[in-house]
């Protein structure tokens, strides 16, 4: 059929600063929920669409964080979870505890919503609540901050009157629930498994069965359709798709593309095809359709980016860090550089929260190879590309680890004359902006520029504001004696050195970023410009109506790649190449 417009999140404000944060549509496609941010914060407001009529209904619910929604089968409301409304003034930097999970019940005001659960003598509890494939029961995954550990009940929604089953009640490991056969549920988890496997477990009886062992490789997710598993594994941090049985028997590996990152495989449990998308650093994300019978892939929509992809080259390398692990590094560039120490590198990491940095095509990334910038991308400990060793390598008192890797990586294209310190910028964002406030903090020598974004800078106080505390799962609190210790010893704000010549540094932030509140970078600013002694610029960028990222308008984002790269060529002595 023709195509017609249900919401067009452009239209929302003039200014583009109110985003589309989430949408869930109902089981009948009658209706959509969706999420609405403002100006980038994590507070989000709900409101409900007739997809027939594309007019709102009166439904408006309020001080949604952390959440999307769940319909009911009977599609008459959803489950959602929220915070209590938190005083005006200090809405962006208050702490967030005690959230609940309700149930709201179309055409009823927020106030008559049904609470499902919440747990008043544990203040860091938070709730995800999801209908079953089959409408027949509500799975909650019970979550304390950013530790994947979680808890996992459940609730018979064939029965009014049926109460919330704890049904697995230790913070051991990570369960994702994928899916149930009348009594036996389906369940990712890394228990005794750091890099993932498949398990099946007996609500009634507590018998649990491995179906998918264990691999080599690192299990990012599961799906279910055409009665078949869809395992995503991440193998050396590129996407490798596998298919099995219901009773765990491999049945084929799906062809990919190429070496790169595949998302998608999205569906209900008997469907017979698919879509997914797949993308590298030199292939804009391309969508396919994929037959679960034949095993086919055909492409279905390609974006037109006026770029030749075979003018660039990817590489993957792996180099050493200062205790002798072996990380991976990919580097890309327009084909034929000179390797002779003199090209602009761009070197970004992350490396926390168990998030893995996959290639994916970025094109504020090839305006900078266009300059004849090369980028270089390590996949740090502390991320989840080698599964739950390899993330708690890089947490609380091993959190250093993170920065030796990203120092070994600037030491290694240096050494094998990609680049040179005078031609060497570092970047991340949030965790990430931690990375370069500690690497150029202990390693000013080493590179030219440094750009931290929305930066996670002080920390003795970041546990502080808004969600801050939920992070002492990855960094450890300094409220405890031992990692405050460690937190000291590393933390940006604290060991920036009076007379110090620091590389040029352009922070960036958002003055409603509610996740990782400005203050860090506004301290970070006026404490390094207090420090410096060269004559290398020290800058801060504070966007306006804008926070940690999400929902960022387009052209905000433009006029910040441009701002960072007008940045680098200045800073780094590039010659622009002139067409």
């Amino acid at each position: 059929d023709q195509p017609r417009v249900l919401l067009d999140p452009n239209k929302l404000s003039e200014d583009g600063t109110i985003a589309l944060a989430g949408i869930a549509i109902s089981e009948n496609a009658q209706f959509m929920a969706y999420g609405l941010s403002s100006s980038g914060s994590d507070w989000q407001e709900w409101k409900v669409r007739d997809i027939e009529t594309g007019e709102d209904l009166s439904d408006h619910l309020q001080w949604i964080k952390f959440s999307g929604a769940s319909w009911t089968h009977d599609h008459q409301g959803f489950f959602y979870s929220r915070y209590d409304e938190p005083n005006t003034k200090g809405q962006y930097e208050d702490v967030n505890y005690y959230q609940k999970l309700f149930y709201h019940r179309l055409g009823t005001p927020q106030s008559d919503d049904i609470l499902i659960y919440d747990r008043p003598d544990e203040k860091e509890l938070g709730f995800s609540g999801g209908v079953s494939e089959d409408g027949t029961i509500l799975i909650i995954s019970v979550w304390r901050g950013t530790d994947p550990k979680n808890l996992v009940f459940y609730k018979d929604l064939t029965n009014p009157n049926a109460p919330v089953i704890e049904l697995i009640t230790e913070f051991e490991a990570q369960y994702g629930f994928i899916d149930k056969e009348g009594d036996l549920f389906w369940f990712q988890t890394d228990l005794n498994a750091p890099r993932g496997r498949l398990i099946s477990l007996n609500i009634l009886t507590g018998d649990r069965n491995e179906l998918i062992p264990e691999a080599p490789e690192t299990l990012e997710s599961i799906g279910l359709l055409n009665n078949q598993f869809v395992a995503d594994y991440l193998k050396d941090a590129r996407s490798q798709i596998k298919l099995f049985n219901l009773d765990g028997s491999f049945i084929r590996e799906v062809e990919l593309p190429g070496i790169g990152s595949a998302g998608g495989f999205n569906g209900k449990r008997h469907d017979t095809e698919t879509f997914y998308s797949f993308t590298s650093f030199t292939t804009p994300p391309t969508i396919y359709r994929y037959d679960m019978v034949t095993g086919t892939s055909t492409i279905y929509r390609h974006p037109q980016v006026d770029f030749n992809p075979d003018d660039y080259t990817t590489e993957q390398i792996f180099y050493t860090s200062k205790d002798g692990t072996q990380i991976p590094m990919f580097i890309i560039h327009k084909q034929g550089i000179q390797r002779d120490g003199n090209n602009p590198t761009y070197l970004y990491g992350y490396g926390g929260f168990n998030i893995s940095l996959t290639p994916s095509f970025s094109v504020s990334q090839v305006v900078w190879m266009e300059l004849g910038g090369i980028i270089a991308i390590p996949n740090l400990r502390g991320g989840g590309e080698y599964g739950e060793d390899w993330h708690q390598a890089g947490t609380k008192l091993n959190k250093q680890n993170v920065f030796d890797d990203f120092i070994a990586a600037a030491e290694w294209l240096i050494e094998h004359d990609y680049t040179r310190p005078q031609k060497l910028a570092i970047a991340g964002g949030s965790n990430g902006g931690l990375l370069v406030g500690a690497c150029m903090t202990q390693r000013p020598d080493l590179f030219a520029a440094a750009l931290p974004a929305v930066g996670v800078l002080d920390m003795l106080r970041f546990h502080k504001f808004t969600i801050g505390w939920a992070w002492c799962s990855d960094y450890g609190s300094p409220d405890n004696p031992d990692e405050f210790k460690a937190l000291y010893a590393y933390s940006p704000l604290h060991n920036l050195k009076p007379s110090t010549a620091y590389p040029a540094t352009l922070i960036t932030t958002g003055d409603h970023d509610d996740r990782v509140v400005p203050a860090h970078s506004f301290k970070f600013a006026a404490a390094l410009q207090a420090a410096h002694t060269s004559t290398a610029p020290v800058m801060i960028r504070i966007e306006t109506k804008a926070g940690h990222g999400a929902g960022k308008p387009t052209a905000k984002i433009i006029e910040e790649a441009a701002d960072k790269w007008a940045f680098l060529v200045r800073t780094l002595e590039m010659d622009i190449p002139v067409k």
